[in-house]
């Protein structure tokens, strides 16, 4: 990931929803797949929101971790879903396309007690666990802008990752599987490319 190199994966060892209101405020993934629209909870998961809107729409800095270069053009652009699972979920969001690149920070998850990975086709952080931060001693998360679509219930990552969304209709929740059960080479990467090639945001 983009601090230290660890991979952001969330576990795949076993096998939730929002039980509350939220405003408005959608994103569309529009993929090489098709289009998938998700419900956004920026009441639940604020901080976590603001980051994957500001990566959306450029409006966020971000650091290539292949350059180094400072960027503010969108980050969610003509990248690959690098890790699909069939039956558990399918992650994105990384400048490399390896599972270890971010937008050179991290900030901390945000679990809400309302949110719980309960049912399928929850909008998650991906992360790499917590860490200590060398310089001042506190431990903090390692999100960034990995993300997961979960296609099952995954009740054993509750309180481990941040939920931020859920697909918000059929149409996209098809995509979403045609996704997930696309073939894979291994290490979980879909053998023909599933491209990520930008979001929009409503709200």
């Amino acid at each position: 990931m983009q601090s230290g190199g660890a991979s952001e994966h969330p576990s795949a060892s076993r096998t939730a929803g929002p039980a509350c209101e939220t405003v408005g405020m959608f994103a569309t993934l529009h993929t090489s797949a098709g289009d998938i629209r998700i419900e956004l909870f920026p009441n639940h998961a604020p901080r976590t929101v603001e980051n994957f809107v500001g990566l959306a729409n450029g409006s966020k800095p971000w650091t290539d971790p292949a350059t180094g270069e400072q960027r503010t053009d969108a980050l969610y652009s003509n990248l690959v879903f690098h890790r699909v699972i069939d039956g558990f979920m399918i992650q994105g969001g990384d400048p490399l396309g390896t599972g270890r690149g971010g937008p050179g920070y991290t900030f901390d998850d945000e679990i809400h007690p309302e949110l719980a990975f309960s049912e399928p086709y929850l909008l998650a952080m991906a992360n790499a666990g917590k860490r200590m931060d060398p310089t001042t001693g506190k431990v903090g998360g390692t999100n960034g802008s990995q993300f997961f679509i979960s296609v099952a219930p995954t009740t054993w990552l509750n309180g481990k990752h941040t939920i931020f969304g859920k697909v918000a209709d059929d149409e996209s929740r098809a995509v979403v599987d045609a996704i997930a059960t696309a073939p894979t080479r291994p290490g979980d990467r879909p053998v023909q490319d599933i491209v990520l090639q930008s979001v929009s945001i409503e709200d």
